[in-house]
């Protein structure tokens, strides 16, 4: 993918302190009052903006924002997903009516596989978002908060701002920040902006890299977000964020917080968030077009008490 702009790293951001993080959670929280209760910043997606939404389709081609489910382990999947035939009529199966039959168990949040992070998925200072009790959080499962929010699915307008394309190159190093001023530069080179109530998504290439130089231990190395890009998002009041890395940079760049984006996104702003999605299909896509926001549908799975999902958003452009 060509580059639009500056093809060198822009000024590191500062490292934050906790006092600073502290300084930026209370601003953040102060400005998403609006995203309160079960849906938090889901509350955006009024039917209105649904129907809106709806009108960015134009051809009906769809493309998927999932990667496959991962069923061996690696660097970054120690865990990883476990498929299990259980049942598999083979040739000299007998004659009459037979199933095949399969299941699935998977670590959730894992460093691999696509997923949507619930609100109760962070607890942060013994509250969930919104001041729920972290014991709301039981053996049991969720009680408050939980993917069962999600239950008639995420529709709205989705706008991806590609990064690395700002920069010119073909992805971001793990360690890289994207920032606020990445986020504004990236609309004005593709020609798109970011409105209230969209569905964000950021690429900072982490699917293509790992494709082209193989899997490495990601949850010490990414790309991902600097903190003070959630900034960005309180302004155009965004309904949910997705990456294609964990959205949170590693190593850290907060003292004493280790994912910093996911305690400011779920817990102060109301986001549910998408990991680990990838762009790869899509972004060609969009670079062809000149059209960088489209219909995006998203359906995570009926887990009632559940922290997350798997899940496979469809971009209709």
């Amino acid at each position: 993918m060509a580059g639009r702009a500056r093809p060198t790293r822009p000024t590191e951001p500062p490292r934050l302190t906790e006092a600073a993080f502290g300084e930026l959670y209370r601003r953040l929280l102060g400005r998403s009052a609006w995203a309160s209760g079960e849906r938090g910043a889901l509350a955006a997606l009024t039917p209105s903006r649904v129907a809106a939404a709806a009108r960015e389709v134009r051809t009906g081609r769809t493309v998927t924002l999932a990667a496959p489910v991962e069923t061996w382990p690696g660097p970054d999947n120690p865990t990883p997903a476990k498929h299990r035939m259980n049942g598999r009529p083979g040739e000299d199966a007998p004659g009459g009516l037979h199933f095949a039959r399969d299941s699935f168990a998977m670590n959730v949040h894992g460093d691999v596989d696509s997923h949507l992070d619930a609100l109760c998925h962070v607890v942060y200072d013994g509250t969930l978002h919104g001041g729920v009790p972290a014991s709301s959080v039981t053996a049991d499962g969720a009680t408050a908060l939980s993917l069962e929010a999600a239950r008639d699915g995420i529709v709205g307008r989705g706008v991806l701002l590609d990064v690395p394309r700002l920069r010119g190159v073909p992805w971001l190093e793990p360690g890289d920040h994207v920032t606020a001023g990445d986020l504004a530069a990236a609309e004005t080179a593709q020609h798109v902006r970011v409105q209230e109530g969209d569905l964000l998504f950021v690429r900072v290439g982490h699917r293509r890299r790992r494709a082209e130089l193989g899997a490495w231990h990601t949850a010490s190395r990414r790309a991902g977000l600097h903190p003070s890009a959630l900034e960005f998002l309180a302004d155009r009041r965004v309904a949910l964020l997705g990456g294609d890395g964990n959205n949170d940079t590693a190593p850290g760049s907060t003292d004493g917080v280790d994912f910093p984006v996911h305690v400011l996104a779920i817990h102060a702003m109301g986001l549910h968030l998408l990991d680990y999605l990838q762009f790869e299909d899509l972004a060609p896509v969009c670079e062809t077009a000149d059209r960088w926001s489209f219909l995006c549908v998203i359906a995570p799975l009926r887990l009632p008490d559940a922290t997350g999902s798997p899940v496979n958003p469809i971009a209709v452009l």
